[in-house]
């Protein structure tokens, strides 16, 4: 799973040109903030991609794992039907159908670990997602300061990086 990206480059050399062009010092500070901003949102990407592909392979996984207790189930189950229609157990096939029911609790096991690994990871790449969509808002409410040197709108683009910041904490302690 692949996050979309929004090109936010250009935003962002705008609000370096417009810093370097203008005499206001706050013009300096938004393109510093932008700049961390885009460092963060970067991480938080970077974070995000990690998370869904380590989702999906747990979960592929998982689909192994239940693979393969289906075709313990199916040997145990013909082992079941081979000593209900003999009338006698074999001893060799009543071994063997114990040790498959034996296998299937252990493979049922390690297949709902994944299944939870991947719902775990899963739910931290939504989370550091969520953070870089805060993230990439919060640059091009920059760049709008920015550009029309409103100064109040660079404090709602600091909010909104504030916003992907507690993401990015939200998703790192996230079980």
């Amino acid at each position: 799973m692949e996050e979309a990206e929004v090109p936010l480059e250009h935003l962002q050399e705008q609000v370096h040109e417009s810093a370097e062009h203008s005499g206001e010092t706050w013009i300096s500070w938004v393109a510093l903030s932008t700049a961390i901003l885009a460092v963060l949102a970067a991480i938080a990407g970077l974070l995000s991609g990690q998370h869904a592909n380590e989702a999906m392979m747990n979960q592929i996984e998982a689909s192994d794992q239940w693979s393969y207790y289906q075709a313990k189930s199916i040997k145990a189950s013909l082992l079941e039907a081979k000593i209900s229609l003999a009338g006698t157990p074999n001893e060799s096939d009543a071994s063997k159908r114990d040790r498959y029911e034996k296998e299937q609790e252990e493979i049922k096991s390690e297949a709902e670990h994944k299944e939870a690994a991947a719902k775990s990871n899963f739910h931290k790449h939504e989370v550091f997602a969520r953070g870089v969509t805060m993230f990439q808002i919060a640059i091009a409410i920059a760049a709008i300061s920015a550009l029309t040197r409103k100064p109040r709108f660079w404090i709602v683009s600091l909010l909104f990086g504030a916003a992907g910041c507690a993401f990015l904490v939200l998703a790192a302690i996230a079980r």
